[in-house]
């Protein structure tokens, strides 16, 4: 079966259909089907077939077809660009830097892959010196991935490029906001890699997710928000099937006293109003302490005044994917000015678009700073100090990302050091995302995995611990046979070696 006729529904168990609409115009981008717990399974347990040749091609073989995978969408880039435009409302250029950024991914993952988790020789210290030891990583089999609809290609790829380099199969259920971008990776991959049916997809709403977590996979992918991935965890531990979280974030970014103002407003603006304000390591709160605060915030609102959020790719950015969001929006607005906080710029929402919209004196109980708005909105905050400004920032539940502005590099890295996030920029925003050896995820309430990176390699695999006996020793440690005396013996040698320290 193709993933054409999939589309049709041709040849699935699923009678139900979904259509995915443009965010810009509601128009039909495609017609999906809700596949069952039955097509499901299916899918994963033909994944189980493709992954045992995927895995047997070795790191080589699996690089060689990632390139090609890599240089088919690098080939395509203004295709899949637009589509993304028109399914996720984005415009044009911001999907093509969202693609050029999963290009960069896949290809350090397949060149990277070897060195990461090839087998290697390891101590084995004093007792075992009679032994030869060897660590490798071994794949999981099948990964399943439920991915995102903010960033349809780069969030979720962060799984999918990762978990093919270390040999498994993936099965992927695309967001139901963006079911045909999922669709067109998964097609794109079996047009550069024919020989290959490693990576497959299965389209539905949140029954098609629940049924991923349940059909056996090695490893269950998910990115969204907190509390669907408590729900997503519960159907994982029926059958203990461990789980990566990427979850939401309220990130924040302080602004000391000796900051550059100009060029943190101009970070801050793009950090919290790009691709709308839909990015879980956008910028939502700022922290700007009294010696610049005045200036930050002057700064911030002219730059805000400037944007023009609409439909069109001249845009700065396009309307909410999700018209749900919008309610969101609204509730944080109306609560942050409830609560005595002031709107100096923006504040409207006129259908799906969102004026860029900057408050002023929201309390921290406001639900505008509490929870995670997720639109184009920035709460700036005047502090005594970055220090207050640290507290405030790891006073949230979430830990996702974050940043620091300050011209000196000691300063800033200390509080990057102590910032409680996954991730931190140090004079920009969001750049930890688009280096590939970076590890990505967050803690607390932000998840728990990393995607990127070697770390990220390491997460969809096994480690695996091998000895071989090289001789025997005189007395066997690990023997009913071993002498009374020998117990001893032992003791006393640790205390010559070990006993020393204190």
């Amino acid at each position: 079966m193709s993933l054409a006729e999939q589309r049709d529904g041709a040849g699935s168990g699923a009678a139900e259909t979904f259509e995915s609409t443009a965010p810009a115009s509601g128009a039909v981008v495609g017609v999906f089907p809700v596949q069952d717990a039955e097509d499901v399974r299916a899918a994963v347990d033909r994944a189980r077939v493709a992954a045992a040749a995927w895995a047997d091609l070795g790191f080589d073989g699996r690089r060689e077809r990632l390139a090609a995978y890599q240089g088919y969408l690098a080939r395509r880039v203004h295709e899949l660009a637009d589509l993304v435009h028109r399914e996720n409302g984005k415009p044009h250029a911001d999907a093509i830097f969202e693609i050029t950024l999963t290009i960069d991914h896949l290809a350090w993952a397949g060149a990277h892959a070897r060195k990461v988790l090839g087998p290697r020789r390891v101590s084995p210290g004093l007792l075992a010196a009679n032994h030869a030891a060897w660590l490798e990583y071994q794949p999981l089999g099948v990964v399943g991935v439920i991915g995102p609809w903010n960033y349809p290609v780069f969030t979720p790829m962060g799984s999918i490029a990762y978990a093919l380099a270390a040999g498994n199969a993936v099965v992927f259920k695309p967001s139901e906001h963006t079911p045909a971008v999922g669709v067109w990776l998964a097609e794109a991959w079996r047009a550069a890699v024919p020989d290959a049916g490693a990576f497959s997809v299965v389209t539905g709403l949140g029954a098609t997710g629940a049924a991923l977590c349940r059909a056996g996979v090695g490893k269950l992918a998910f990115t969204g928000s907190a509390p669907t991935g408590r729900r997503v965890m519960a159907a994982c531990a029926e059958t203990l099937t461990p789980v990566l979280m990427e979850l939401g974030g309220k990130d924040a970014m302080i602004v000391d006293d000796d900051a550059d103002v100009a060029a943190a407003a101009d970070a801050a603006v793009w950090g919290a109003m790009s691709n709308g304000g839909q990015t879980c390591i956008g910028i939502e709160r700022v922290y700007a302490t009294e010696r610049v605060y005045d200036a930050f915030v002057a700064e911030v609102t002219e730059k805000v005044r400037g944007l023009r959020p609409g439909t069109d790719d001249a845009a700065a950015y396009g309307p909410m994917t999700m018209a749900a969001q919008t309610d969101v929006v609204r509730r944080h607005l109306d609560d942050a000015v409830a609560a005595g906080g002031r709107i100096a710029v923006g504040g409207t929402v006129e259908g799906r678009v969102v004026a860029p919209t900057v408050l002023l004196d929201v309390p921290e109980t406001s639900a505008a700073v509490c929870e995670e708005t997720f639109g184009p909105t920035l709460t700036i905050t005047r502090v005594r100090d970055a220090e207050e400004a640290l507290r405030r920032t790891n006073a949230n539940g979430h830990g996702l990302a974050g940043a620091v502005f300050s011209r000196s590099k000691a300063r800033a890295m200390d509080l990057a050091r102590r910032m409680k996030s996954g991730m931190t920029s140090v004079n920009s925003v969001l750049t930890f995302a688009s280096v590939p050896a970076l590890p990505f995820g967050g803690v607390g309430e932000s998840g728990f995995g990393r995607i990127h990176g070697a770390d990220g390699l390491r997460e969809f695999t096994r480690a695996k611990a091998i000895t071989r006996q090289r001789f025997r020793l005189p007395v066997d440690l690990m023997s009913f046979t071993r002498p009374a005396a020998a117990a001893d013996a032992l003791a006393r040698v640790m205390g010559l070696v070990h006993g020393r320290h204190r």
